[in-house]
């Protein structure tokens, strides 16, 4: 909490057992599906988990929030995980398995998480609309009440842009659901970060800056007025332009298009809140992800980030408020269920 305000953190991610990585592993060596549920313990054998295996995982889990006070996270896909370049028959059974592996924790603790889904993106396609059974399935079944989307699942720039009619079913479909977006980057297959360790992260960056710039400038949100979308990582990188500059959009989003806080740098953080203004902020932190390492001034992990916006005196209390609660709840009406 902070100052007795719920702390609503949309940006985290699934904490399965170690063995999630061999069943993955398994199946593209072996190039055939995996079968099992694992919100069964008969489909966790199957899978080569334990129900205590994934236990232990969620406690972990939850003992990070609690330390960070946080009180209820989105969890959705491990974005690097999501692997949209694999072979297409195999996809449809990895992403089926991640969001039921979603919904075991959800399940196991469903007052600290709502789940987000992930999508059998698939770039060669006419359009998305294959990824709507799945969809369907999370939120009719599971009571998903997000989804997550990558704008460039294979990582070689094949994707249609985030404002082409290709995306369309989807923005029609989450529009009369009522589910927020969250777009997130996924893989980067770009054989010039080969130097760079855990380089999908500049696909991050690229792509969600990419993202907002094209949802800004382009009819996203004249053609689906209802749509929210959040874009992670504070929309990737920031503008370097005047607010009133041609080459940024002049519309209004602020009911539309969010960003979270998902930055550790606290200068970079500071600049992407008065960027993009408190009232588009919404609280995220990827606990437990990759925001570890110790901050040598506090002594505390980087994505402990409650008491860093906390401390922040050029935000009112009001907009703090806002940040930790309030947008998150505007985001996505889910959470008022869990103040």
């Amino acid at each position: 909490m902070y100052k007795g305000t719920k702390v609503f953190d949309v940006h985290g991610h699934v904490s399965a057992p170690g063995n999630a990585g061999g069943t993955l592993a398994l199946m593209l060596a072996s190039n055939t599906p995996n079968t099992g549920d694992p919100r069964t313990k008969e489909g966790l054998t199957r899978l080569g988990m334990s129900e205590e295996g994934f236990q232990a995982s969620v406690k972990r889990h939850t003992d990070l929030m609690d330390d960070h006070n946080i009180d209820v996270q989105i969890i959705g896909p491990r974005p690097f995980l999501m692997l949209g370049w694999m072979q297409p028959h195999l996809l449809p059974h990895w992403t089926r398995i991640v969001n039921n592996m979603i919904a075991k924790q959800v399940s196991m603790q469903p007052t600290r998480f709502l789940g987000a889904a992930m999508l059998p993106q698939d770039s060669r396609a006419p359009d998305i609309s294959h990824c709507l059974p799945e969809l369907e399935r999370c939120v009719k079944e599971m009571g998903f009440p997000a989804v997550y989307l990558s704008p460039d699942p294979p990582g070689d720039r094949t994707t249609p842009g985030v404002d082409k009619p290709y995306w369309y079913p989807l923005y029609e479909r989450c529009q009369a659901l009522g589910l927020p977006i969250i777009v997130h980057g996924t893989n980067c297959m770009d054989p010039r970060f080969d130097t760079i360790p855990h380089n999908y992260q500049m696909g991050f960056v690229q792509e969600q800056y990419l993202a907002t710039q094209l949802l800004s400038h382009g009819d996203v949100f004249e053609r689906f007025p209802d749509l929210k979308v959040v874009v992670c990582h504070c929309g990737g990188a920031l503008d370097r332009f005047i607010p009133t500059d041609h080459h940024l959009s002049q519309k209004d989003l602020r009911k539309n298009l969010f960003f979270d806080t998902c930055a550790l740098d606290i200068h970079f953080l500071t600049a992407a809140i008065k960027q993009r203004t408190p009232e588009r902020m919404c609280f995220g932190t990827e606990t437990p992800g990759s925001g570890a390492a110790v901050r040598p001034e506090t002594g505390r992990p980087g994505d402990d980030l409650v008491p860093i916006i906390g401390a922040f005196d050029w935000l009112s209390e009001a907009d703090k408020v806002a940040i930790f609660n309030k947008n998150p709840v505007r985001l996505c009406s889910a959470f008022k269920r869990m103040e």
